[in-house]
């Protein structure tokens, strides 16, 4: 069995590009037209010279000697296209090996050669793990601080908020109307939705819970509610003399 390395001769450039051997492509493909003769046919395709194949002279292979011989050396990309041109089984099969010699290639120039940039790989890769991780452990929080208060939770404000009116009321004495207790709910609920930055004491999360409790437990009226509801204790003047 041929191995893939052995099919078609190929060397390095000076550019460190591969180059295929011309003739060697041209055996391989048993092309029955002379190489010379089948070489300028091929090039007529439209390959350019220096660009897509380059000249170069080489010692007769003939036992008696003779003239050097003109060979080539071909880009992967002209060998693919040379072989497809033929048309046949064999040139399928150079066609495949040049396809798997420049995935080889790239596989190659990809992985790490020396000790130093095996290193520098998996420093990378450690780093990229790292951040996944972190942003990961970060949306899992920002989900959990962020989930609606449970019911149980916001009943517990609702009835601390009451309990915390009712103890002001108490503790002062008070006897007020409706309209009067209704100024301290909206004073201790204008402070909920300060402190949590929200619109409805309905939209509290997760991460409020603590300050609001917290809140709840130091309450007490503002000066401008306590004056608001004195002023709706006194009697209203009358105009009459």
């Amino acid at each position: 069995m041929i191995h893939m390395e052995e099919l078609i001769k190929t060397f390095k450039q000076n550019d460190g590009s591969v180059a295929v051997d011309g003739r060697d492509l041209h055996d391989f493909l048993e092309v029955e037209t002379p190489y010379r003769i089948w070489i300028q046919r091929m090039i007529e395709y439209g390959f350019t010279e220096n660009v897509d194949f380059a000249g170069f002279e080489q010692k007769s292979t003939k036992p008696q000697g003779g003239r050097p011989q003109v060979n080539h050396a071909l880009t992967l990309d002209m060998a693919k296209e040379l072989s497809m041109i033929q048309r046949t089984d064999r040139g399928k099969q150079a066609r495949q090996y040049f396809i798997a010699m420049e995935k080889r290639a790239k596989t190659k120039q990809q992985l790490p050669q020396t000790p130093e940039e095996k290193i520098m790989l998996l420093l990378q890769n450690a780093n990229e793990d790292n951040k996944k991780i972190n942003q990961i452990d970060n949306r899992v929080k920002d989900l959990e601080h962020n989930k609606p208060l449970t019911p149980g939770e916001y009943n517990y404000i609702s009835h601390a908020v009451g309990g915390a009116v009712n103890t002001y009321v108490q503790t002062h004495h008070l006897i007020l109307t409706t309209k009067q207790r209704g100024k301290l709910y909206k004073d201790i609920n204008g402070g909920i939705k300060q402190i949590a930055g929200i619109q409805t004491r309905a939209q509290l999360r997760e991460k409020d819970f603590e300050n609001v409790d917290r809140y709840i437990r130091n309450w007490v009226p503002s000066t401008a509610t306590i004056l608001i509801i004195k002023q709706l204790s006194e009697p209203v003047a009358s105009n009459e003399g």
